[in-house]
């Protein structure tokens, strides 16, 4: 009788032997999550913008944090400012992703709408200071997201400022050179280095500064939005560009050496101007 008596005030109190009186663990874990901080904070990435047909009211969308809990709060777009050719706008949420306690450590997507004080006309839009949009050349309700060059990018040609945009779609490294250039308008290919080993001007370094770099050959294809990577290849001729893009022009790369043996030793050249060397 006693031993069923104890089973049953064992049962009352939440189980046999798998808690224990004042356990608070699962309340504490809980209270803790609610108290963490609520801080200030803006998207990792805008991804998107759409413009109804009253030309004011804007559609954001944006990467925000997320997890098994509520992760965002008050997330809203602002008009900050506007210009001629310009407006700005800021996107704001509130979250506690900025302690991992919170469980927020991934990410998802949010959306909010804001109403222009004006119709957004020929204006690139800038969100956060770094990412822009347009209406321009885009396909309405959404706008055209612009790229590294803003939303008019040097047009493909045989330019030099064409030849900078090819090098940016290239990822090129920092203080690279251009070695040479091979354009028709259409088709490009840029060969491009960047010094190695120790920083000129060392004494003190064996082998002295500037005595070595690196380089690699890009073929690209034009395309609307700018000079588009096609494949790399530090081969000479035409056989590692017309295996991926058989249409590249034969007139382009049937002279071109293989990139080791046209790489200047000493490259870049004395004429280079220091600042620009890593």
């Amino acid at each position: 009788m006693a031993a069923a008596l104890c089973a049953v005030a064992l049962l009352l109190l939440g189980g046999c032997g798998t808690r224990v009186a004042g356990d608070t663990s699962d309340a504490n874990s809980a209270a803790s999550t609610l108290s963490l901080p609520w801080t200030l904070a803006q998207p990792s990435a805008v991804t998107a913008a759409q413009l109804a047909d009253d030309r004011r009211t804007l559609t954001l969308t944006a990467q925000v944090p997320k997890g098994k809990r509520p992760c965002v709060r008050a997330f809203k777009a602002a008009f900050t400012d506007s210009s001629p050719k310009y407006v700005w706008v800021q996107i704001t949420f509130s979250s506690p992703s900025g302690d991992r306690r919170s469980g927020c450590t991934g990410e998802g997507t949010a959306s909010t709408k804001l109403r222009l004080p004006e119709a957004l006309g020929n204006r690139e839009l800038i969100v956060d200071s770094s990412t822009q949009f347009t209406a321009d050349g885009a396909q309405l309700p959404a706008l055209r997201l612009c790229g590294e060059l803003g939303c008019h990018p040097p047009a493909t040609g045989c330019t030099t400022a064409s030849y900078e945009q090819a090098m940016i779609a290239a990822d090129a490294p920092e203080h690279s050179y251009r070695d040479a250039e091979h354009c028709d308008g259409k088709w490009l290919v840029i060969d491009f280095s960047w010094r190695t080993g120790p920083v000129c001007g060392d004494t003190t370094a064996t082998p002295s500064g500037c005595t070595s770099s690196l380089g690699d050959r890009v073929f690209f294809r034009a395309e609307p939005a700018g000079w588009k990577t096609i494949t790399a290849s530090s081969t000479g001729g035409c056989k590692a560009v017309q295996r991926v893009e058989p249409g590249f022009p034969t007139a382009l790369c049937a002279t071109l050496a293989p990139l080791s043996a046209s790489l200047h030793p000493s490259y870049p050249p004395p004429s280079a101007t220091a600042s620009k060397l890593p």
